[in-house]
């Protein structure tokens, strides 16, 4: 019978890290009170300005069914408004209204507040390591991948 597999120093650290990112993916949007999906339209909307559908559906790694959705929603409770891209009708754009300025301006301030109390016992400098940590990770990926 062979030895079951130790748990390696890589191992604990991505199961770690793997775990971190999909609590996060999660909490915000549960401490929000409303869907991760309609947090980032929100957010992206505000950052971005009007931005089509496909956009949309593209940055949020959904089918374009669910965008329209969520799109629609928003303008029933009148915080988005549609309407078709006067350079090609066949996409559809998404706009804040200025109620829906509001609700993503306090949404963020709301994240803002919620990262500080995230990081809270974290120096200036540990996040700064972690930092360089995260993108030299991101460089071995990126150089693996062009192998």
């Amino acid at each position: 019978m062979a030895a079951p597999h130790e748990e390696t120093s890589e191992d604990r650290f991505f199961r770690e890290l793997g775990g971190v990112c999909a609590d996060l993916r999660q909490a915000f949007a549960r401490h929000a009170g409303m869907s991760p999906h309609r947090v980032q339209v929100l957010v992206r909307l505000r950052r971005n300005g009007e931005t089509s559908h496909s956009d949309l559906r593209q940055a949020l790694g959904i089918d374009g069914a669910s965008v329209t959705r969520l799109v629609k929603e928003f303008e029933a409770e009148g915080v988005v408004r549609r309407r078709l891209d006067p350079t090609d009708n066949r996409y559809t754009l998404a706009a804040l209204t200025p109620a829906g300025e509001r609700v993503a301006a306090d949404l963020e301030r709301s994240h803002q507040a919620y990262q500080e109390r995230l990081l809270a016992g974290a120096t200036a400098q540990q996040q700064e390591i972690v930092l360089d940590v995260l993108r030299r990770i991101r460089a071995n990926v990126t150089e693996q991948e062009n192998r």
